[in-house]
């Protein structure tokens, strides 16, 4: 075999090899985001009974402390705020405490009423569970007896920014 034809057999087997070598590419965009998430849960059967006083004092407050409440945000400076749909029977005040999440603020325990009030504040981006909920029944003694009611309590989450 002759040089050129040597150098022919090269050009060609390397020309196949760029030719079967090359690969295919394609792309694809992809459309993705996420919205704000606020939610909030509650668990625990609360149930308050005042039964006593002191001669000479209020009745006794009672509290229900086997209670939790859960939060989850993707938002910054988002709050609780809380409500009863109907006022308490005259000497009654119905309280709430929530412990309140890392790097927010809890107002303690707050009285509930028609109006929402805040309980929870600064909750930034964040999911925690099982956080601490006690309610506390107080009572004076112009509430009287009164039979068995219940107030549905309403939390709220608003988001932040």
């Amino acid at each position: 075999m002759s040089k050129s034809t040597n150098f022919l057999t090269i050009g060609a087997l390397v020309a196949f090899a760029a030719v079967n070598t090359a690969s295919a590419q394609v792309t694809q965009t992809v459309t993705f985001q996420v919205s704000a998430i606020n939610q909030i849960a509650v668990t625990g059967a609360p149930s308050l009974t005042i039964n006593a006083a002191v001669a000479g004092s209020a009745p006794t407050s009672v509290t229900s402390a086997a209670n939790t409440w859960s939060v989850t945000t993707n938002q910054s400076t988002a709050m609780i705020t809380a409500s009863i749909p109907l006022a308490m029977p005259v000497g009654l005040t119905l309280s709430a405490n929530l412990t309140a999440p890392a790097g927010a603020t809890s107002t303690g325990l707050t009285a509930l009423g028609t109006v929402a009030v805040n309980v929870v504040t600064g909750i930034t981006k964040l999911n925690s569970a099982a956080l601490g909920l006690t309610y506390q029944l107080d009572a004076t003694a112009a509430a009287g007896v009164i039979s068995s009611s219940t107030r549905v309590v309403t939390y709220t989450i608003t988001g932040g920014v």
